[in-house]
């Protein structure tokens, strides 16, 4: 029962996290594209400050669920005598979703403080460029997300 409770809310913080990023990046920053820039730049700060509070929630469920749910099924298999190998597609699920969690804390830690910097003094050019550093490498996670579930649903095995 209880890894079932821990599977369903992995999946629903991956849901939360790679939603909100299509979401953010082709729906939302498209349409604040004609506003002015004070206007856009302080809008997607606290959009982005909303969302990045809830992607850290997810991020951290993500991972203690992922690593119990793994440290539950080697148990099992150790204790009922087998030999516990990791299939492929579980390794590589574990390894872009810990690239992911440090590509987002590095978004949230480093370049939405700049993009905090930059509209508490009201410098647009910087703010807009702090932007930009977010879109790209919300990106790079939104494909590395993609790849995930791609990954995670065709089962691929060593």
């Amino acid at each position: 029962m209880i890894y079932a409770i821990l599977k369903t809310l992995h999946v629903l913080a991956i849901v939360v996290w790679v939603g909100g990023m299509v979401f953010a990046h082709f729906f939302l920053r498209p349409a604040l594209s004609s506003l002015e820039a004070p206007l856009r730049i302080r809008l997607m700060h606290e959009v982005l400050g909303r969302f990045f509070k809830a992607v850290l929630v997810a991020s951290l469920i993500t991972l203690a669920s992922g690593v119990w749910m793994l440290g539950r099924t080697a148990k099992q298999v150790v204790q009922s005598g087998g030999r516990f190998d990791m299939p492929l597609s579980w390794t590589l699920m574990a390894v872009l979703g810990v690239a992911m969690v440090a590509i987002f804390f590095h978004i949230r830690f480093a370049l939405y403080k700049k993009l905090s910097r930059a509209v508490a003094a009201s410098e647009w050019a910087a703010g807009g460029a702090a932007l930009g550093q977010i879109r790209q490498w919300v990106l790079v996670n939104l494909a590395l997300g993609v790849a995930v579930i791609v990954v995670t649903l065709m089962r691929w095995s060593a």
